[in-house]
């Protein structure tokens, strides 16, 4: 059995890695922690839920301990799509850096809230976790220079791809120096990452990390994965009352939920509530403070129900969450890999739920077809509910 004392860490970061309950390491972690202490360019091509936020913050932590720093110049720049995925990072690289040698500060940089308090907070900070524009907002108001940061990482850079940030991003890279180490970490290889590989990677020393926790170019969930799928045949007037059945016949403590719309999610969550079942909805729409005090109050067991619309499909790490269900089906074949992935994570494992209306059948065949993998069908209208 592989250790992580063979990965060549420090003892305080191992001493760490024990208080935060690893027992040995995932195997995206045995693959990529040698080469970026190693200091070469890696593109890592694993599913949420497999270790990899891990696999990149020790390494980077280790290195850090030789690294020259002065105020205001970032060591490392963690690129992220998302605010809730910022702050989940940034939790990550402070767990592991408490009482290193090298008192590594790390922050998080986000849109949504007042800037001021972000620029004053910037003093001395070595790793910088940011999503792009709120990035850029801080450069250009002299909060931090980019020009010595020697790890440079992209996390769910497919995501950040996707979502149209190229111009951010080219404008993030001309303010980067050209020698540094690049970190690319995605779950799928869509041709958009490879195109960013090109520019970033440093062929010399270009490392694809695989391993069985990956998910695969083709996107279809590896035989394996620990999640029991099934399906619903339901009528849209009855979708409601099926959930709240199956919430209270499966005594479901802790269940994401998933719409297609903010207004679906209000609306849904509003129905719960009514019939006494603790819900939360969170979108795009809430403040980054409510969507914080919802997420923080779903891991910690204090609410039953988050209803959320694809901004929580990817980037999330909520630890054994059992249950995840599409309420409402998502566009995008991929898009469903990632919700039903929040739950049958790190070796955990989990339920994924699906209710299918007469109008979304032909759409779920097209799911199921691209995932390579076919759905346990239920009847609801043989259920008593």
């Amino acid at each position: 059995m592989m250790t992580f004392e063979s990965l060549k860490l420090s003892a305080q970061l191992l001493l760490n890695i024990e208080e935060q309950g690893y027992k040995e390491p995932y195997p995206v972690q045995l693959e990529v922690i040698p080469d970026v202490l190693e200091g070469k360019d890696i593109i890592g091509i694993a599913k949420t839920g497999s270790g990899k936020t891990a696999s990149y913050v020790l390494p980077i932590l280790q290195r850090l301990e030789k690294a020259k720093t002065k105020n205001r110049f970032a060591n490392v720049l963690v690129l992220v799509p998302t605010r809730e995925l910022a702050v989940q990072v940034q939790e990550v690289f402070y767990l592991f850096s408490k009482e290193l040698a090298y008192p590594a500060k790390s922050m998080a940089v986000f849109g949504g809230v007042a800037i001021n308090p972000q620029m004053k907070r910037m003093s001395n900070v070595n790793i910088l976790v940011a999503t792009p524009g709120r990035l850029l907002e801080l450069t250009r108001s002299n909060a931090v220079n980019l020009s010595k940061v020697s790890t440079f990482v992209m996390d769910e850079a497919d995501k950040l791809l996707n979502l149209g940030f190229q111009k951010e991003l080219d404008d993030i890279l001309k303010l980067l120096p050209k020698k540094r180490q690049n970190l690319l970490f995605s779950a799928t290889l869509s041709p958009e990452v490879k195109n960013i590989e090109k520019i970033l990677l440093n062929k010399e020393d270009f490392a694809t990390k695989e391993s069985q926790a990956i998910v695969k170019e083709t996107e279809e969930i590896e035989e394996d994965i620990l999640i029991n799928q099934t399906g619903y045949f339901v009528s849209q007037e009855k979708k409601g009352p099926l959930l709240r059945h199956l919430i209270k016949e499966k005594e479901m403590k802790q269940v994401l939920v998933f719409t297609s719309s903010i207004f679906q999610a209000d609306q849904l969550t509003a129905k719960l509530r009514k019939n006494g079942i603790d819900a939360r909805a969170i979108h795009s729409k809430k403040s980054q403070g409510s969507r914080q005090e919802s997420l923080t109050l779903f891991k910690n067991n204090k609410i039953n129900v988050l209803v959320a619309t694809d901004l929580l499909a990817r980037g999330i790490d909520i630890q054994f969450l059992p249950f995840v269900v599409n309420y409402e089906l998502p566009r995008s074949p991929k898009d469903f890999i990632h919700r039903i992935g929040r739950t049958g994570r790190a070796e955990n494992p989990g339920e994924a739920i699906t209710l299918v209306t007469e109008e979304d059948k032909h759409h779920f065949r097209v799911i199921q077809k691209k995932m390579k993998q076919w759905v346990t069908m239920v009847d609801s209208e043989n259920l008593n509910f």
